[in-house]
């Protein structure tokens, strides 16, 4: 966790409370560091933020818009 925190210019802690939902909207450019330091495209991280939020036919389903997205910082 220090590395991937180190590389994309965040404190470990920022990491930790992103990471355990305490911070529920982190900024834009911080979401965006850590994503290319795990090499992770901003489009798959908004297609799993938004998985399930519409159903067949779209349709919306009942998952909760604010549903958070786990993404494990390990490597």
């Amino acid at each position: 966790m220090f590395d991937v925190a180190r590389e994309a210019g965040v404190s470990p802690e920022t990491l930790r409370k992103i990471e355990s939902g305490r911070v529920a909207t982190p900024a834009f450019s911080t979401v965006a560091a850590i994503a290319q330091v795990l090499g992770l495209s901003l489009d798959e991280i908004w297609s799993e933020v938004n998985q399930g939020r519409t159903g067949v036919g779209g349709q919306r389903s009942s998952r909760p818009a604010g549903k958070r997205l786990v993404v494990s910082v390990s490597r």
